[in-house]
């Protein structure tokens, strides 16, 4: 999906603003010019640096890019925006740092997945686990549960780029890989996989885990 949405890829200077231990970095390295990965845990990047080496890797705020305006023609924004303090402000950052032409790729909550993933928070306790029709609640008692985590409808998701320079190149819900289920199960979740993801064709896409949205800086 990344390479569909950056097809000059190798000769691109890529940010993966949200890197975590840098798994994403670890894959774009070998496909693109130069790759740059920062996360706001230091523990993350320090386990990045580990496995990967210390370069290029920066324990920064998504809404703080440490970047000149105009250096990057991909950034990837994996599943993060739901966790910031301030999610218009990340979103603008990373339209900020991309070059003219330049394409961010992001990846962020649907809230008509009937499952809440990161678990809620029930009479002062976190409760971990997937946690179905939360997302479905009004909001003022949504985000009472799970006020540690955003989840977005579409048009709640493109208002964040209200007023930006910037052109949607593509938007769609998509399905997980669900490996975890693939591991354990083998053959009957590989089946399951491939009926839950033939839905990516279909109208249960407004269902799907995950927006992906791609945008085009066009100033």
């Amino acid at each position: 999906m990344i390479r569909q949405a950056a097809p000059d890829l190798a000769s691109a200077r890529v940010l993966d603003d949200g890197c975590g231990i840098g798994a994403y970095v670890e894959r774009l390295r070998p496909l693109a010019r130069e790759v740059w990965g920062l996360d706001f845990e230091s523990e993350r990047v320090a386990e990045a640096a580990r496995r990967l080496g210390p370069e290029r890797l920066l324990v920064a705020a998504a809404e703080a890019l440490p970047f000149g305006d105009r250096s990057f023609d991909l950034v990837l924004s994996n599943e993060v925006i739901e966790h910031v303090a301030d999610d218009r402000r990340a979103v603008a950052e990373m339209v900020r740092v991309l070059r003219p032409g330049g394409r961010a790729v992001l990846f962020c909550p649907n809230r008509w997945y009937p499952v809440e993933q990161h678990g809620i928070y029930w009479r002062g306790t976190y409760r971990f686990g997937n946690i179905p029709l939360v997302n479905y609640l009004p909001d003022p008692l949504r985000d009472h549960l799970a006020p540690h985590v955003r989840a977005y409808t579409a048009p709640g998701l493109l208002k964040l780029f209200d007023g930006l320079p910037v052109q949607v190149m593509s938007h769609e819900r998509i399905y997980g890989g669900y490996d975890n289920l693939v591991a354990r199960f083998g053959v009957a979740a590989r089946a399951l996989r491939t009926a839950v993801q033939g839905a990516e064709r279909s109208p249960l896409q407004v269902f799907g885990l995950s927006h992906l949205l791609v945008v085009r800086r066009i100033d």
